[in-house]
């Protein structure tokens, strides 16, 4: 994965057409919670996909917070969304091949969260790239 595509996914919607895109903001904008601190320090293998990511070993309240006031208020607007238990973690990379061996140790990489995206995960040259749609701020105080 490339450095500027690296990103937490908070809740997955999918595909959306234009005209919904309105609701989603508002949803996001009526989110209420403080900024937090979010380290990654765990590198792990989801075989069933492929993919090689970075996990907190620990997930902080705030961002359980977050994800949970998100998906309340997307509720609330009548957005539809992917409804799995949540899993905090980064991509690192994809159609990987591991394994049974653990992962090497990586270093803690902790992230300053003082805001949350909607993005657009579009196809180029057979790859995704992500695009910021909107930011929204979180309350500053926290983590």
């Amino acid at each position: 994965m490339r450095a500027d595509t690296l990103h937490a996914t908070l809740v997955f919607i999918g595909n959306v057409e234009p005209g919904r895109l309105e609701k989603l903001q508002q949803a996001a904008r009526e989110v209420r919670t403080d900024g937090f601190e979010l380290c990654f320090d765990a590198a792990r293998y989801w075989a069933h996909n492929h993919i090689v990511h970075a996990a907190p070993s620990d997930t902080p309240p705030p961002l359980n917070q977050l994800v949970d006031t998100l998906s309340q208020q997307l509720d609330a607007h009548g957005c539809k969304f992917d409804r799995r238990d949540y899993q905090p973690h980064v991509t690192l990379l994809r159609n990987a091949r591991w394994g049974g061996a653990p992962l090497p140790a990586m270093r803690q990489v902790c992230w300053q969260v003082r805001n949350f995206a909607l993005m657009q995960s579009v196809q180029r040259e057979g790859l995704a790239d992500y695009r910021v749609l909107t930011r929204f701020p979180l309350r500053a105080g926290g983590g």
